[in-house]
C-alpha cells in the first residue's frame, strides 16, 4: 500500500461550540520548530495537541500522540488515527485549541480533533512517499555518456563526479525504486 507525505505546511480550521481548532500538517523535519513557533504565537490557546508518524531506514514506523492536557485519548489519538487512515508518513500534525466556554465531552472532543485533522489532510497536496537512497557507480570513460543518459532517464540526481584512472565515479541520489531500475538497466 502506498504511503504519502507533504512537502510544505497546510492549515485548516474548525469551530465547534465556540471552541476554535487550528490544525497544521507539516513535514516531520519542521515539526518541532513549528510546535515551538505555535506555542509562542498562541500563548492563550488552551492546548497544542500533537501527533506524528515517521519511518526509519529499516521501514520501522514510529508514532506518537500527545493530548496536552485534554482528557486521555480524546485528542492526540484521534489525530494520530487520522494520519494512519490517510497512510501519511514523515509528517506531524499540531492542533491548537482555543476553549470556547462550552464543554464538548469526550466524544465531542474526539470528533472535533479528528474532524480538523481530516480537514487539513483534505486541503493538503499529498505526494507519494519514496525512500531516497545514495549510491556510487564506477564506469569506464567509454560508457560514461550512456550512463549519463540513463541517469537522466531514471530521474536521479548527480551529487558528484570524480574522474580517475578507471573512468568516472558517480555519486547519485534518487528514489529507491528509481535507483533499482537504474542498476537493472545498466547490468543488462
Amino acid at each position: 500500500m502506498a504511503k504519502y507525505t507533504v512537502e510544505q505546511v497546510y492549515i485548516a480550521e474548525l469551530e465547534e461550540k465556540h471552541s476554535r481548532f487550528i490544525a497544521h500538517l507539516v513535514p516531520f523535519a519542521e515539526f518541532e520548530a513549528m510546535l515551538a513557533d505555535l506555542q509562542k504565537a498562541h500563548p492563550k490557546a488552551s492546548h497544542h495537541v500533537t501527533a506524528f508518524r515517521t519511518i526509519s531506514d529499516t521501514n520501522q514506523i514510529s508514532e506518537s500522540a500527545k493530548d496536552d492536557g485534554e482528557p486521555a485519548g480524546t485528542s492526540g489519538m484521534p489525530v494520530l488515527k487520522t494520519l494512519i487512515g490517510a497512510n501519511l508518513i514523515n509528517v506531524g500534525l499540531i492542533v491548537t485549541r482555543y476553549f470556547g466556554g462550552t464543554k464538548l465531552g469526550t466524544g465531542g472532543l474526539a470528533r472535533a480533533y479528528a474532524g480538523v485533522a481530516n480537514l487539513v489532510i483534505q486541503e493538503a497536496r499529498l505526494v507519494e512517499w519514496k525512500r531516497i537512497v545514495k549510491i556510487s557507480y564506477q564506469v569506464s570513460f567509454a560508457l560514461s555518456s550512456e550512463v549519463e543518459r540513463q541517469i537522466k532517464l531514471a530521474s536521479l540526481n548527480v551529487l558528484d563526479r570524480q574522474y580517475n584512472e578507471e573512468g568516472v565515479l558517480f555519486a547519485l541520489e534518487g528514489a529507491e525504486d528509481d535507483v533499482a531500475g537504474f542498476k537493472c538497466v545498466l547490468s543488462n
